[in-house]
């Protein structure tokens, strides 16, 4: 064993959870060793179109034929342009597979900071509707954790990070104790909320929680500034308004003197010793050299996203665990969820003429679950929320015209829209799967990984009653002119995949225990997306890094007691 390559931890991946694990396990005292696959980016300096104008870019930011045939996948996304191009892989030279009839779609940022650069940012809280879900409907793996128990988590990240939201009296969407001064509904937004609750009794609507810092005192935040409402986040902020690992968690974790970040390091395979019955360590592939090397340490923590930490553990399979490793169960990589949407619509909103609003807010409107909340009573088990916002069309509308009167109406605002739009869970199925094809490499030698995976006959149901929902809503509303689509699912579209080696209470029906930590290997712990037992229908990233604190707080506490 190389002395040089041996460390107290080692986090793999940099993004949303591999961050906090840095974080955590360095301000702790252990010598953490954090390896990202992908090039290195520093905060502010290696965001090259972050105050780009539109005219400042080459073809005016349209993507060129070349480009959308090597991000052929990415492009799907909403926020890939030519200013956010540089933070997702090139689709052509990182290849994957599905069936040709179960397309998956798999956004990817290879590079430090992961995924943080491209989330929507909504910060949510999961409530025992989630918690105990599976429990209640007799579907998956009861959650080996409630409320109480991540709740003070929730807690400690979120005044670390900065969420900006208000205090509702939604049980199912717990509010933070932390939260920053919400951004403001317009005005149009605050008539169509007291239509809307006027209305329903079962249906708030409230400000969207995001981790942004909205307003902030000088300093409060170490390294990060207030947001200016650009509504620019995909292209890196150089205020750190966002939340990102690299302009939050890894500086911090930088600050301790005890974290090491090896860039361009793709991990292989975890490193397994049949005598002691524990992980020693990785091992690793360079992506530019492809050289080989090992790194060891006393504790493991997996956070490379779902389908990669999933595809290592099936990577490390051994003598004893010759499915996978930590995979006694058998369950390592089923149970594959994503949620589903873009069921919208959108209308014109009349009566507001005289009113415009300010900046470009980096948020929307959130109308929480309110099927199946406090009892079953539809058709389709789980639910949905509802999301949107007012808007009003800007100077010089896309209208055709000639003469005086054409100039004159280049001059005025056009007319206010309401949109809304769902996000929907979905309940995790057996044959919804990740594997790897070991005859089937990519370019460095890793395994090509294979998604199997479908929306089933509860998701359908679930979108029919979204789509008859949402009309009836906008008309509640005031809206006019309503439009809905409600087009079909694409597994992947909304970048929350997760639940391949899902936490439970019985080693036999799962990977992970309470705590992150994997039942078979006590010194191994999975902490970002793979461990969720259950969807809900919410953003899943604020519950992943609770976990992941929560993780490592367990983990050192084990360690100080000679248990790891």
């Amino acid at each position: 064993m190389n002395s040089n390559h041996s460390y107290d931890a080692i986090v793999v991946g940099s993004g949303m959870t591999g961050g906090w694990a840095a974080k955590e396990l360095t301000e702790r005292g252990l010598k953490t060793l954090v390896l990202e696959r992908g090039r290195e980016v520093k905060h502010v300096q290696d965001y090259p179109t972050a105050n780009m104008a539109p005219w400042e870019f080459e073809h005016r930011g349209y993507l060129t034929k070349q480009e959308k045939e090597e991000y052929f996948i990415q492009r799907n996304k909403y926020n890939f342009d030519a200013s956010s191009k540089h933070f997702y892989v090139n689709d052509k030279e990182n290849p994957y597979q599905f069936p040709e009839d179960k397309p998956f779609r798999w956004f990817r940022g290879y590079q430090t900071g992961g995924r943080t650069f491209l989330w929507g940012r909504g910060a949510y809280r999961f409530s025992d509707l989630e918690f105990g879900s599976n429990a209640r409907d007799g579907v998956g793996t009861d959650w080996p954790i409630r409320y109480k128990d991540i709740e003070p988590w929730y807690d400690y990240v979120e005044k670390f990070i900065g969420v900006a939201g208000g205090q509702h009296d939604v049980w199912q969407l717990p509010s933070g104790k932390h939260y920053l001064p919400p951004f403001e509904l317009n005005h149009a937004e605050k008539a169509v909320k007291q239509r809307l609750e006027a209305h329903y009794s079962d249906r708030k609507m409230i400000p969207n929680p995001v981790a942004h810092l909205s307003k902030v005192k000088p300093g409060q935040f170490k390294g990060r500034s207030q947001c200016q409402t650009r509504n620019l986040c995909h292209r890196g902020c150089p205020y750190g308004a966002f939340f990102s690992s690299v302009s939050s968690t890894l500086p911090a974790a930088y600050d301790t003197g005890n974290l090491t970040l090896e860039s361009h390091t793709l991990v292989h395979s975890i490193i397994y010793d049949e005598q002691q019955d524990k992980a020693i360590g990785v091992r690793v592939i360079n992506t530019e050299t492809k050289a080989t090397t090992e790194y060891f340490a006393r504790v493991i923590f997996l956070c490379a996203s779902t389908l990669t930490s999933t595809a290592i553990l099936m990577n490390s399979k051994t003598a004893r665990y010759s499915e996978g490793l930590a995979n006694s169960s058998g369950v390592l990589g089923h149970y594959l969820m994503d949620h589903h949407g873009r069921v919208d619509g959108s209308g014109t909103l009349e009566g507001f003429e005289d009113r415009i609003y300010k900046g470009f807010r980096p948020a929307m409107v959130a109308i929480p679950r309110f099927r199946n909340v406090d009892r079953q009573e539809m058709d389709f088990l789980r639910g949905y929320g509802v999301w949107g916002g007012a808007s009003r069309q800007g100077l010089n509308p896309d209208q055709p015209g000639i003469g005086t009167d054409f100039k004159q109406q280049l001059t005025k605002y056009g007319s206010w829209r309401m949109s809304l739009g769902s996000q929907s869970e979905c309940l995790p199925y057996e044959h919804n799967k990740v594997e790897i094809d070991e005859n089937n490499p990519d370019q460095w030698g890793f395994p090509m990984i294979k998604v199997t995976a479908e929306f089933g006959e509860n998701e359908m149901k679930m979108r029919q009653d979204t789509e008859q929902q949402i009309g009836e809503m906008l008309e509640v509303m005031g809206v006019k002119n309503i439009r809905l689509s409600n087009p079909k699912p694409i597994f992947g579209d909304i970048v929350h995949e997760m639940g391949t080696a899902r936490m439970g209470r019985d080693p036999k029906t799962s990977v992970l225990n309470g705590y992150n930590q994997c039942h078979d290997i006590p010194n191994l712990f999975v902490t970002d997306g793979s461990c969720m037992a259950s969807s809900g229908n919410a953003s899943p990233s604020l519950t992943y890094m609770a976990l992941t604190a929560r993780a490592c707080d367990y983990a050192v506490k084990q360690m100080s007691q000679g248990v790891i």
